[in-house]
C-alpha cells in the first residue's frame, strides 16, 4: 500500500515533529514500538502519525538530504516491525512503506488510530518483560500515560471517531 500523498509532503522544510509526524535516523525498535503504541491510542483523536525511518533531524525539522537505511537492513526492518506489533496487546500493525528520496530509502510507518485502543507495549525489548504500559503523544515526544492521562484513554476505549472507523 503506498502512502496517500508524496513523502516530500512530510520532508519539507516547514514540518517539524509534532502529534502526528517523528523522525528518526535509524532503527530504534524500542522506541518505534512505544512511538506506534502512542499513534495507535490517538489519545486526540489527531487520526494517528506517521513515523520517518532514515531521517535525521535538526530542532525538529528533516535534514536533507536524508540518511537514508542501509538496503541490506530494509527487508529485516519491515519484519521487525511487523513483530513489534505482535508484541503490543491488542496487537497492532502500521502500513510500511518504502520510499526513496533524493537516492536514499527510507521507511514510512503510517500508523491510524487503532480500532481497539487503548493499546499498551513492553516497556523494554527484552523477551521476558511482563511489564505493558499505555503510550501517548503529547506535543512532539512519545510518553508512558500516568494517573489522569492513563484513566482518560482508558475512557476512549471503543470510541473511535466516526470518521476513522472502517467501513
Amino acid at each position: 500500500m503506498s502512502l496517500p500523498f508524496k513523502i516530500d509532503y512530510l520532508l519539507t522544510s516547514g514540518r517539524v515533529e509534532s502529534e502526528r509526524l517523528e523522525f528518526k535516523t535509524g532503527w530504534n525498535p524500542l522506541k518505534v514500538m512505544h512511538t506506534l503504541c502512542a499513534f495507535a491510542n490517538d489519545f486526540h483523536n489527531l487520526g494517528g502519525g506517521y513515523i520517518v525511518l532514515g531521517v535525521a533531524t535538526h530542532d525538529g525539522r528533516p535534514v536533507r538530504p536524508p540518511a537514508g537505511l542501509p538496503a541490506a537492513s530494509l527487508d529485516r526492518i519491515q519484519k521487525d516491525v511487523l513483530n513489534l506489533g505482535y508484541r503490543m496487546q491488542p496487537e497492532y500493525h502500521p502500513v510500511i512503506a518504502p520510499e526513496t528520496v533524493q537516492g536514499r530509502t527510507i521507511l514510512v510507518l503510517w500508523a491510524p488510530g487503532g480500532q481497539a485502543r487503548p493499546y499498551k507495549a513492553p516497556v523494554s525489548m527484552s523477551e521476558n518483560c511482563r511489564e505493558y504500559a499505555y503510550f501517548v503523544r503529547k506535543g512532539s515526544s512519545t510518553v508512558r500515560a500516568r494517573n489522569q492521562d492513563e484513566r482518560e484513554l482508558l475512557t476512549l476505549a471503543a470510541t473511535v471517531p466516526f470518521d476513522d472507523r472502517i467501513r
